[in-house]
């Protein structure tokens, strides 16, 4: 004869069992983690450097922008590459 007792302790264990299966299903392992941070780093670098280099070229081609092209075009990298993070941070489930 089961007593409420052995019933609970038995949903309670079979609950944490399912629990602790899907976990390490879900789990990524170093490598999985190593790309998905390589992945963020470069969705953040690349737009930074491709937005420099575009600012360098307008200091270059236009008279009296010394440096405001090169600042600007970081700024505007910087913000395009934390936008692309948190657009990709905010699809993973």
């Amino acid at each position: 004869m089961t007593t409420p007792n052995d019933r609970h302790w038995h949903r309670s264990t079979l609950r944490e069992v399912r629990r602790a299966v899907r976990a390490q299903r879900e789990r990524q392992g170093l490598i999985g983690q190593s790309l998905y941070l390589g992945t963020l780093g470069l969705v953040f670098v690349l737009p930074v450097v491709a937005a420099t280099y575009i600012g360098l070229w307008i200091d270059e081609k236009l008279p009296g922008y010394s440096v405001r092209g090169t600042l600007s075009g970081i700024v505007a990298g910087i913000a395009i590459g934390a936008l692309n993070v948190y657009l990709i941070i905010r699809e993973r489930p």
